[in-house]
């Protein structure tokens, strides 16, 4: 069950609503770029004709050789859809610093190496050629998804062919998580993805969004978040998005999904989204590590990673999100 940390774009994102389609510039599966410490790697990937998507590679200095324990790497997916993994998944969440760039005290690279990407295209340093290019599917998603992961673990700068993989997604990515499983195993078996896939977790996932809207309600009445009348006004739109979904009609349940949010927030002191516990307007430390985040991503990582001026970071992307809304509302709990 969702727990309310869902895959809305809040309102700290609103300093990263933008969008921009640098001219094409040469990219691909042989354009991989390395630290001096070989502990990095990363690049972008035609995923399709006019779509190329950023990938991002951490390697663990912990990392020990044991055959019968196979250093692991796990794959990041973000939410949304539309955020950054390489930014806020990275910077924000299990990477080795944050958006400051200070050393972070707990970090999942301490256990294995780390594959960040942004995905669907569009999102973070991904970018595609034209607006019409943009993922509007799951399905296109997940191939895409595919598509640089065999080009990923099939270089010879990377030096990942047949490692053990894990899929980790949060919110929407771990919606792509389970289906991407799926593709990457048929991958294998096709003898076209050199990995072998132990495992997928997910994370607030948002596989059965009827469900997810359904339990807000109830969930912050537990919480002493609203009270009977604000039960009922949450009740009343939730069930409205029930109906849509009920009648396949799921760009209108996409439609009543951000007014549910504002039925929330009007009648719960303005809950964060994110964190029942507290209220969207004490969020100050979350809208200011974006802030850097920010500033981190376009100026010092993108110097860092030798990209050029004219990519942009784009830390959730409001046009990628709208392509997707059609797929949104749609459940995923059979896969």
């Amino acid at each position: 069950m969702e727990n309310f940390k869902i895959c809305a774009f809040g309102v700290v994102f609103s300093l990263f609503l933008s969008f921009q389609f640098p001219d094409h510039f040469g990219v691909g599966a042989a354009n991989v770029e390395t630290s001096p410490n070989g502990l990095e790697a990363w690049g972008f990937i035609d995923v399709r004709p006019g779509a190329h998507m950023f990938w991002w590679l951490l390697k663990s200095q912990n990392r020990v050789n044991d055959p019968n324990k196979p250093w692991p790497i796990i794959l990041w997916l973000h939410g949304g859809p539309g955020a950054s993994g390489t930014g806020i998944g990275n910077f924000l969440e299990i990477g080795p610093f944050d958006a400051n760039l200070m050393p972070r005290n707990s970090t999942w690279l301490k256990k294995a190496d780390l594959l960040f990407v942004d995905s669907p295209v569009g999102v973070g340093y991904s970018y595609v050629d034209d607006i019409g290019l943009l993922t509007k599917t799951d399905s296109q998603a997940v191939s895409d998804l595919t598509t640089l992961l065999r080009e990923v673990f099939r270089s010879n700068v990377t030096n990942l062919a047949n490692r053990t993989l894990y899929i980790i997604g949060e919110s929407y990515g771990a919606r792509l998580a389970v289906s991407l499983g799926l593709s990457i195993l048929n991958a294998t078996q096709a003898k076209s993805l050199p990995v072998q896939l132990k495992g997928v977790t997910l994370g607030s996932s948002w596989i059965s969004p009827e469900d997810s809207v359904l339990s807000s309600g109830p969930l912050l009445q537990t919480f002493s978040r609203i009270d009977e009348i604000g039960l009922e006004k949450v009740n009343s739109m939730a069930n409205q998005i029930k109906e849509k979904i009920g009648e396949s009609n799921f760009a209108g349940a996409a439609d009543l999904y951000m007014p549910l949010q504002d039925v929330i927030r009007n009648n719960s002191n303005s809950v964060d989204i994110y964190n029942l516990l507290r209220d969207s307007m004490d969020s100050t430390v979350s809208t200011t590590a974006l802030i850097f985040l920010n500033n981190t991503m376009n100026g010092a990582i993108k110097k860092k990673l030798r990209l050029p001026n004219n990519i942009s970071w784009v830390g959730a992307s409001v046009p990628v999100f709208s392509n997707m809304s059609t797929d949104f509302m749609k459940p995923r709990i059979d896969e």
